[in-house]
């Protein structure tokens, strides 16, 4: 453990982003914010800050409790932040949404034949055209 960490540094090491180029690009492009902030890659991060980090479809808002500029394992990867209960509920709405979402849509069991997508283009098509 080190006093100072480089925020890309700290990122890639708490396994938000594959590399530290990664974590450069989405700083960089204003997806992680510190303490409500747009920063440069080169912040140094502090204990009790708060970093907003997205995740694929998924927005983490945790809270850093240790530093580090090594990575290592998953299991204590997550021992350097706690996500807070707000992030957590967000993330489980949002999940749930997205669940009952795709069990809505229906999706086809199997591609349209010749006949049925001369209906569909024919169907499409603009009147007057």
């Amino acid at each position: 453990m080190s006093d100072t960490v480089r925020l890309d540094k700290w990122l890639w090491a708490a396994r938000f982003f594959k590399t530290r180029a990664l974590a450069k690009k989405a700083i960089e492009g204003g997806k992680v914010h510190y303490d409500g902030a747009r920063v440069k890659t080169s912040k140094n991060v502090e204990l009790g800050a708060l970093i907003r980090v997205p995740q694929g479809w998924d927005l983490y808002e945790v809270e850093v409790i240790a530093l580090s500029d090594q990575r290592r394992g998953a299991p204590e990867a997550r021992k350097l932040y706690a996500e807070t209960t707000e992030s957590t509920e967000r993330r489980a709405r949002e999940a749930e949404a997205r669940r009952l979402t795709n069990e809505v849509m229906q999706h086809p069991l199997k591609r349209p034949d010749k006949k049925q997508r001369r209906d569909i283009q024919r169907f499409q098509r603009q009147p007057g055209e």
